[in-house]
């Protein structure tokens, strides 16, 4: 129960997240961008989210990830109120980059802090991601019926309100008990860090599983509209990626004991492969609900295990820096994700989009596979 509010500042914060995937893509399409400037909104500003992640592991091993959290957290309040005033592509680009920003500072410092709860950490671990996940449906789906009720400048009002909340609950979250020793330089982790193997192998992880993840926020919303969904029924849909994610979180909160050992990141990664590729083959809401639930649960793995892998290989005085350069395969998906896809909707089409980066995602899990065996030579591989 001491840790509840550090549980409620990360629910808040992810109910925020979740309401700007549907926001911010069909408010930039009311306005009339096309994909590519859409895809150049979502993607341009994560070039921000690559140094800010680094600076925000670095910080949060220098002085804990609390601070860099609520940071996180005023940020996040800002954009939504700047948005709700947004005309034109440079006035969302500014919102959308404060966004970015914020979500940069977040999940390093959230993930550090999750891997230093007493307790065993895969349980740990396991209820942050469901917390999460959870938040971000519901902030996903009651976007969807604020849309449509009140429109866009309420729900982001909304918004901003949730980034204030999850400040106040945050102000009682534990702080860091392994701090770097303030002599040390602050990039000095990074330097000790970038000879680990399995690092590699983690940003790899965190590159597929943040895919299904940059298409929430982008173009899913954009393909349930082009087969028909309104936005309450877009919003529901939505939700099952995250929901998906609360299953992943608690099955491996129940049952893993080990990160490393398991061969479970490669299996999800096909997964999230063929869920992303095959999706547009059908508009019946049903096989669109198992296909977002397929790839929630099979992204929300991947991330369980790349959390828990950091925390048991990197001491914790360490981990801050460890998870911003995990992270970085995050930052790599969300920049690429979007820009690909916008120049393929407008090239090709929508629905060929996804074919081509289901493809893709195909051969990053097979990357993934291989990688495996280079990160873990010399150690036991279980199945």
């Amino acid at each position: 129960m001491s840790h509840l509010p550090f549980f409620l500042s990360s629910f808040a914060w992810n109910y925020g997240l979740g309401m700007t995937w549907l926001a911010v893509p069909l408010y930039a399409h009311q306005q009339g961008l096309s994909g590519a400037e859409i895809g150049l909104l979502f993607s341009v500003p994560v070039l921000a989210q690559v140094v800010i992640n680094v600076l925000g592991g670095a910080y949060a091993d220098r002085f804990g990830g609390r601070r860099i959290m609520q940071a996180a957290c005023w940020l996040l309040a800002l954009a939504a109120f700047e948005l709700a005033f947004a005309q034109g592509f440079w006035a969302l680009f500014a919102g959308q980059l404060l966004l970015v920003v914020s979500r940069a500072a977040f999940w390093p410092a959230n993930w550090s802090i999750a891997t230093e709860l007493p307790g065993e950490r895969g349980v740990q671990v396991g209820r942050l991601n469901a917390v999460t996940n959870l938040g971000q449906i519901l902030g996903n789906a009651s976007c969807g019926f604020i849309l449509a009720t009140a429109g866009f400048t309420v729900s982001f009002v909304v918004l901003g309100a949730t980034g204030l909340a999850a400040w106040g609950l945050g102000l009682s979250t534990p702080e860091s008990g392994h701090r770097r020793a303030a002599g040390q330089g602050l990039f000095d982790n990074y330097r000790r860090l970038a000879g680990l193997a399995i690092l590699y192998y983690a940003v790899m992880c965190a590159y597929l599983s943040a895919l299904p993840f940059s298409l929430s926020m982008t173009f899913y919303p954009l393909l349930l509209k082009q087969f028909g969904y309104g936005e309450e029924a877009s919003g529901i849909l939505l939700a099952l990626r995250p929901l998906g994610g609360i299953a992943a979180g608690l099955l491996v909160a129940r049952f893993v004991k080990s990160g490393p050992s398991s061969a479970w990141p490669v299996h999800s990664g096909l997964a999230v492969a063929l869920s992303v590729g095959l999706m547009p083959l059908t508009e019946h809401w049903l096989a669109l609900a198992m296909f977002l639930l397929v790839v929630g649960i099979g992204s929300g793995v991947m991330t369980v295990y790349f959390q828990l892998t950091v925390g048991e290989v990197v001491p914790p005085q360490m981990r801050g820096s460890a998870m911003a350069l995990g992270g970085l395969g995050w930052s790599v998906s969300h920049f690429s994700t979007p820009l690909v896809m916008g120049v393929l909707a407008d090239r090709y089409g929508l629905v060929t989009g996804f074919y081509v980066l289901g493809a893709a995602a195909l051969g990053v899990a097979v990357l993934v596979a291989l990688l495996r065996g280079w990160a873990f030579r010399g150690t036991r591989l279980a199945s």
